[in-house]
């Protein structure tokens, strides 16, 4: 078994391409895999590995950039690797918005996963989903809006347009995003804004199945594709394609090809494409017949 563990923190952090290296014999010494952002305005992370070298790494973080408890932490379990290869970036930003955090105008507006029911139920919440059009499909809470934004820098032009009389209600995968979309609020005047918890991920762990406003699945950056409650494996797959996630639904289509297209992208390959996207599966299902792993699989 794996454990995975997501996690960010807006703090000030200081010699990024020293601590890069650190970082990098830190998870190749123990086997860690995953995507790790960090910035000047603090980290963000997503990584796996057995669960004592989780827990080694996790500890060693906290300690190269002074970080007590991270703002959010969800740990899971899964019986593969979802990642392929550990991946440490210095970016301008943790989340691409053109606006650094300060973690003295940060807000402690978070509700807890047992309370947000309570506030959604309300029918003056406006209950926003800050994640991508392409999330928002696959699954999000009854009654939820969705910006309609691909890219995150174009974020606060619609945030402009909500009414500051309204309670906003907001959450995404971890809570990263709602963190500084909450922080753009602010600082032009809403009063009434609210963040999930650790976001979906930990909604989806707290709060059972029976109890929850929850309708369909959550869309993961890796090679899960999607999670349930519990937070366990759901039933999307990506398009080998066009990297957009696919259902069991959509694989019923006479457009689908497992590691070649599905119903979105079979009209838009040429033939060229789908002639080599072909020979990279039959080499990918010949190299699973062997035990090994391909060179060209892709994690989304």
């Amino acid at each position: 078994m794996f454990t995975i563990l997501g996690f960010y923190k807006f703090k000030e952090l200081k010699s990024l391409k020293k601590n890069k290296l650190f970082l990098q014999k830190l998870f190749k010494d123990n086997n860690i895999k995953g995507t790790l952002i960090i910035s000047k305005e603090g980290i963000n992370g997503t990584i796996s590995g057995k669960s004592r070298s989780i827990s080694l790494v996790n500890r060693k973080i906290k300690s190269l950039f002074g970080i007590l408890n991270f703002d959010s932490e969800n740990v899971s379990v899964n019986k593969f690797q979802p990642f392929h290869r550990p991946k440490i970036k210095i970016k301008k930003e943790v989340v691409p918005m053109g606006l650094n955090i300060s973690p003295k105008i940060k807000k402690e507006n978070h509700i807890d996963p047992t309370k947000w029911n309570n506030l959604i139920k309300n029918r003056n919440t406006f209950i926003l989903d800050a994640r991508k059009p392409f999330e928002y499909q696959i699954g999000s809470f009854k009654k939820a809006i969705n910006p309609k934004v691909d890219n995150f820098r174009e974020f606060p032009e619609y945030l402009n347009k909500l009414d500051k009389k309204k309670p906003i209600a907001m959450f995404c995968t971890g809570g990263i995003r709602c963190e500084k979309a909450s922080v753009y609020l602010t600082q032009r005047g809403f009063k009434n804004i609210f963040q999930l918890k650790g976001g979906i991920l930990n909604y989806l762990k707290t709060i059972k199945k029976k109890n929850s406003l929850w309708r369909g699945e959550c869309f993961v950056f890796d090679n899960r594709v999607s999670l349930k409650h519990d937070l366990v494996l759901g039933t999307y797959s990506i398009c080998s394609g066009c990297r957009t996630p696919i259902s069991p639904k959509d694989k019923k289509s006479k457009k689908y090809e497992e590691g070649v297209s599905c119903n979105r992208c079979y009209d838009t390959l040429t033939k060229t494409q789908k002639t080599r996207f072909r020979m990279r599966q039959r080499q990918i299902v010949l190299a699973k017949k062997a035990g090994k792993k391909h060179i060209f699989q892709k994690e989304f």
